[in-house]
């Protein structure tokens, strides 16, 4: 890594101490989740750790720069020099003019953080966090926003109730966010836009770049419709594996909870929910069939504790809003008999009745398994009630009072 100069770009810019302008380039140079990049620059600053990685790339080694108190000079060291060396293959390569231009042609922004524009979540994710973020549409700081996510392979039942969940949630002014994956994630999306709400995608790849390119036309439709288009990379970079799995830390990050509506036993979808219960947020997951292995994951994040049973709009507010403003209605079933609020005996009394063939005193007391007395007294009480009626000779239900 010696003698490989310094590019234009840093004397440039960066040296002015512009922190926008080194947010850039790190969101170019670092893989998302880098951890000793984030801590790296969390420590010293944007402009002064590209001006450390300079120096190395260059051949002129400064002393190393601590990441994080409690670690010893001699791992930092080594966690450094191993970063240094996967920064310096891909250092000329970087040129953060080009990417604000290519921006800049798509109509996408640089947000970071301080900016009005920047999910405050996010800052939760700490030497995890993005160094910035390229935006088309709306600024993507919704106060109060739920993550959806689920399979791509989604059932009819998954779609359903994500469009549901998503047109619900939007309708209350909660903002949507998801992968703009296909399934579960394309269903959330389009439940919000089809109530005019809000709705954030985050990509694995450039802004500029549909991914998947089937849902070329949706991602268009949310931009046009007042909601955001995000991502930690540039524009032009290609979604892979792992920034897909390092998405999904955004999505829990950006979201007040987390919603799993359909995961198989090992899915992102899961992977998102733990990175949303590692930050301490709320996750909830919809049941489905036992049969089901699309709802496998929802049932797995349900055995171990990590989620709660959502099954309605009402009860994910419930989760990710403020205590008692939003809590849950209580459902009360419209099943009650006329029969619930009778004395134990009474309703013995009135099982021991036919609805159609007549029994005398005698006969229902048997039936019931009362003296005659009891069963004379209650069946009286029951005529009153207008639950048993005289014919004949006999005793018979009243149906016209249950």
């Amino acid at each position: 890594m010696t003698g490989v100069g310094v590019p234009g770009w840093l004397t440039a810019r960066v040296r002015q101490d512009d922190d926008r302008s080194s947010r850039a380039v790190w969101s170019a140079l670092a893989e998302p989740g880098d951890a000793v990049a984030g801590a790296l620059v969390g420590a010293c600053g944007a402009t002064a750790a590209l001006d450390w990685v300079a120096g190395v790339v260059s051949g002129a080694v400064p002393q190393p720069l601590p990441l994080v108190p409690t670690d010893s000079p001699d791992a930092a060291a080594r966690r450094l020099r191993a970063a240094a060396e996967r920064w310096a293959a891909r250092w000329h390569a970087v040129d953060p003019d080009r990417d604000l231009a290519a921006a800049a042609r798509c109509g996408a922004r640089l947000v970071v953080p301080g900016d009005p524009a920047w999910p405050c979540g996010l800052d939760d994710l700490g030497a995890l966090a993005p160094f910035a973020l390229w935006v088309r549409g709306a600024p993507p700081s919704a106060p109060r926003s739920v993550a959806l996510v689920g399979a791509r392979a989604c059932t009819t039942y998954g779609e359903r109730v994500a469009v549901d969940l998503a047109a619900g949630l939007a309708g209350r002014g909660w903002a949507v966010v998801s992968g703009g994956a296909y399934g579960v994630d394309a269903a959330a999306h389009r439940g919000a836009l089809l109530v005019g709400g809000p709705t954030v995608v985050a990509l694995a790849g450039g802004v500029d770049r549909a991914y998947p390119v089937g849902n070329a036309r949706l991602l268009e439709e949310v931009v046009g419709t007042g909601g955001s288009l995000v991502s930690e990379v540039p524009p032009g970079a290609a979604p892979t594996r792992s920034r897909f799995l390092q998405r999904n830390r955004l999505i829990a990050a950006m979201s007040a909870a987390t919603v799993v509506v359909e995961a198989a036993w090992r899915s992102g979808a899961a992977s998102t929910a733990h990175h949303a219960a590692r930050l301490l947020r709320p996750v909830g997951a919809v049941p489905g069939p036992i049969t089901s292995a699309a709802s496998a994951g929802c049932h797995r994040l349900l055995r171990e504790g990590v989620a709660v049973c959502v099954t309605d709009v009402d009860e994910v507010v419930d989760l990710a809003g403020d205590v008692g403003a939003d809590v849950a209605p209580v459902h009360h079933e419209d099943d009650t008999r006329a029969v619930d609020g009778l004395d134990p005996l009474a309703r013995r009394v009135h099982d021991g009745l036919s609805r159609r063939v007549p029994h005398d005193t005698a006969q229902v007391a048997a039936r019931a398994g009362t003296t005659v007395a009891q069963a004379r007294a209650m069946l009286g009480l029951l005529e009153l009630e207008g639950l048993a009626r005289r014919l004949g000779s006999g005793w018979v239900v009243d149906a016209a009072g249950e």
